[in-house]
């Protein structure tokens, strides 16, 4: 029966006007018998809608919906105010206090949010709340409360009228306020209804939606999307959404036969890695990335039962594009049954240099890296939306991975196949809009030979190392925008960030970071980002301002970065030791008006000095810098050497780095 009474009572809600119109227009009911059926009715609505039954009793109390009993009493009001009155104008007063209500509700959740919209598109669609794209819903659903609004503050003003004005007969009266307050308004409200519809769709289509790597499905972008492109946007060659579809099937196919649970990935080919780490995560596998493939360095790395993709002519290694290109095609269903995975369970190792010189591989989840993509996209996702993407920077470093492959995928941007290893390409990149992602080191080189570069209002993300400010002046005037530096690290993700035309040197902290500086003056860092709840304490000498803003002083460990590639000093000086020529070395890091280097200063032992006899200083060089590139990537080896009969030491036997610096001054 109390559903009854409810569908009744919304029904009659609805066609009010028009019953009223029946009852006093056409069947002549005088207004005091009409106004009591209208008490009786809201007093059965009323004691419906807050009785309870006796089975209720033991449950939990609920809180009661406001709105029936609001409307309840209401329509007593009226009917007792045009029983006493006998003026049926109070009755047709009630789609104005209707109008005026709507109003105050509506308009009151512009001032305490969220709108009212937006509650209810959050209650149509749960996917809403804490997505990346909240607050484009929130803001949309804020324009649309202020056309209800506005709509009921019209339609009540009308309904105002034709409930007053005397158009010359009360029969007249009648019928106009009739046909619009039972047929006119509810036109236009539904038509309403059909232009939000319509635009919502719309909008909904240039809604910046991100589906990650671990939580996208096959349907998440249509078939067509362009995910890659080669060379210039404008060049026409793309991969689409159903190519990553089929190529990462492909490949999920390949390492889903083989049981090892451990996989090298190196991919320069940045479509190739995509397809390739995709189909690892959803197999469950652990990946280990590696800018190093040296043959001495995977020889390392690579143990029994450790499996090895790559693009690359390397030793020992399953060839990605032979996989890709030459595979059988899937089957439809087999493509479009995309595996979930589950961020927290997800297994990297993203390999970079310890201070013990060691090679160090630092574990990653998919979890972390996802919450540091949130942050940026929370903050710059128009700036990314509205670009097509390149890079200077590998994907195997975590801010290559993040900002250049796992941020493009996760927001639908088109990112270029291959990143750009020299200056002149920024040339051909005049076609349309970009984001660059670069280092400081390859800004330097490019503002070095470019005067200005012919770029569409470009967005820069830079990372790496620090900028200069000359650097970033430079960049400036070359490029058109001021890059914008993130500070981070493997172990940290981002931090913090700059942008020096307006922080100067100053880095702001990310909102959810919380930094302090040590005992030993370096900063430590809790985040979202960092799994230890201590938090992580870095090498990097720093000082704080009172507005939490800081700035970088230096680095206190053996740690330097050369180019975009890090590298532990120690590492290379015990590598120079394994060559067994030598009794001591020091490694330190140069600066000069181009770029950081390092130089080494040797000291042979007995076998170095009888296995060099007579031999020129260029071809000593040559030994040292071959045997090293074994281990290291050429841009990282030492570009001066030093061979002394001792290293200069305190009374303690300590080196002192100013003065092994010194040592490179003089040829």
């Amino acid at each position: 029966m109390k559903k009854f009474l409810t569908v009744l009572f919304y029904v009659m809600a609805a066609v009010y006007p028009v019953l009223v119109f029946t009852l006093l227009v056409i069947l002549k009911l005088p207004v005091r018998i009409l106004s009591l059926c209208v008490m009786v009715l809201a007093c059965s609505f009323f004691l419906s809608f807050t009785g309870r039954n006796k089975t209720d009793v033991k449950k939990e109390k609920k809180a009661l919906d406001w709105r029936p009993m609001v409307s309840s009493a209401l329509f007593l009001i009226a009917g007792i105010v045009c029983f006493v009155t006998n003026q049926s104008v109070f009755l047709k007063l009630y789609s104005v206090v209707i109008s005026v209500v709507l109003l105050s509700v509506f308009g009151s959740t512009l001032f305490f949010e969220p709108n009212l919209c937006f509650r209810f598109a959050v209650i149509a669609d749960k996917s809403i709340a804490g997505s990346s794209y909240e607050p484009q819903v929130c803001a949309y659903c804020r324009k649309v409360t202020v056309v209800w609004c506005c709509f009921f503050i019209i339609n009540g003003s009308i309904a105002t009228y034709t409930a007053l004005h005397d158009f010359g007969s009360e029969d007249l009266n009648n019928k106009i306020w009739s046909v619009y307050n039972g047929g006119i308004s509810y036109v236009l409200m539904g038509l309403l209804f059909s232009v939000e519809l319509l635009v919502r769709k719309m909008v909904d289509k240039k809604m910046i939606k991100a589906f990650s790597f671990t939580k996208f499905n096959a349907d998440s972008r249509p078939d067509g999307h362009i995910v890659c492109f080669e060379g210039s946007w404008s060049d026409g060659v793309y991969k689409t959404w159903k190519d990553f579809l089929t190529d990462s099937a492909k490949m999920r196919a390949f390492i889903s036969q083989n049981p090892a649970d451990d996989w090298i990935l190196h991919c320069e080919d940045y479509w190739y890695f995509l397809c390739t780490f995709t189909a690892l995560l959803q197999c469950g596998k652990r990946i280990l990335l590696t800018q190093n493939i040296s043959e001495a360095f995977i020889a390392e790395v690579k143990k029994p039962g450790v499996e090895f993709l790559t693009d690359q002519n390397a030793a020992g290694s399953a060839s990605i594009q032979d996989i890709i290109e030459k595979s059988d095609l899937p089957d439809e269903q087999y493509i479009r049954s995309v595996p979930q995975v589950d961020s927290d369970k997800t297994r990297i190792l993203m390999f970079t240099s310890g201070s013990t010189g060691k090679p160090k591989a630092v574990p990653q989840r998919m979890t972390e890296f996802e919450l540091d993509n949130a942050f940026i996209i929370s903050k710059w996702a128009k700036e990314f939306a509205s670009r097509k993407l390149v890079t200077t920077v590998s994907q195997h470093h975590i801010y290559g991975f993040l900002f250049g492959s796992s941020l493009p995928f996760t927001l639908g941007v088109p990112f270029r196949r291959t990143r750009i290893t020299f200056p002149e390409e920024f040339e051909k990149l005049s076609d349309t809009e970009y984001m660059i992602i670069a280092t400081p080191a390859f800004l330097k080189r490019t503002v070095e030979i470019e005067e200005k570069l012919p770029l569409k209002n470009p967005f820069i993300f830079t990372s790496g190392g620090a900028c200069s400010a000359e650097l970033a002046l430079s960049t400036e005037k070359v490029f058109g925008f001021c890059p914008l530096e993130v500070y981070g690290s493997t172990e940290t993700s981002g931090i913090a960030y700059r942008q020096q035309n307006k922080d100067g040197l100053k880095f702001t902290p990310f909102d959810n970071a919380k930094i302090w500086l040590g005992d030993d003056g370096c900063l430590r860092i809790v985040s979202p980002y960092i799994k230890d709840p201590q938090g992580f304490a870095t090498a990097d000498l720093a000082e704080i301002f009172d507005d939490g803003r800081f700035i970088l002083k230096g680095r206190s460990d053996s740690i330097v970065k050369i180019e975009e590639k890090r590298i532990s000093m120690t590492e290379v000086e015990n590598r120079i030791m394994q060559t067994g020529l030598v009794s001591d070395v020091k490694v330190v890091a140069l600066q000069n008006d181009v770029r950081q280097y390092l130089a080494a200063a040797v000291v042979l032992n007995d076998k170095g000095k009888k296995q060099f006899e007579n031999t020129e200083k260029y071809l000593v060089n040559r030994y040292f810098h071959d045997f090293l590139m074994q281990y290291f990537e050429n841009v990282v080896l030492p570009k001066k050497w030093r061979f002394l009969d001792a290293l200069p030491v305190d009374a303690q036997g300590k080196k002192h780095k100013l003065e092994i610096e010194a040592l490179f001054e003089k040829q």
